[in-house]
């Protein structure tokens, strides 16, 4: 599996904006399908979006449609994720990881590296 390291993350007040980048390790040759996921104090860890690796269709998480944009470098193999109008309850621990896709939707396929923390607090 690929390892992944996250970064970006930071602390920012309401309405502000934060841009999370994910990277592979190791050399790869192209990252698969990824998705971000995020998990608060307290709560079980949640998916944010996802993009697949062929034309880079995106999927959102209702609670951050409109305000989050994830996209990817495939030059670079690097996959961001664009955070716009942050909300006290984005305040998590964010994950990237590959992804795979079924009748159900998305869900996680990879393991899980450190995370990144966003705050989000006046």
């Amino acid at each position: 599996q690929v390892q992944l390291v996250e970064a970006g993350g930071g602390l920012v007040q309401p309405g502000g904006s934060l841009r999370l980048s994910c990277a592979a390790a190791k050399l790869v040759f192209r990252l698969p399908d990824m998705g971000w996921f995020r998990q608060a104090p307290g709560k079980q860890r949640e998916l944010v979006a996802t993009i697949d690796n062929g034309y880079g269709d995106p999927f959102y998480a209702d609670s951050v449609k409109g305000r989050f944009t994830i996209s990817r470098d495939n030059v670079n193999n690097e996959v961001h994720l664009q955070m716009n109008n942050l909300k006290f309850e984005d305040t998590a621990v964010y994950y990237c990881t590959s992804v795979t896709f079924s009748a159900t939707g998305p869900s996680a396929a990879g393991s899980w590296g450190q995370g990144t923390q966003v705050t989000v607090s006046s």
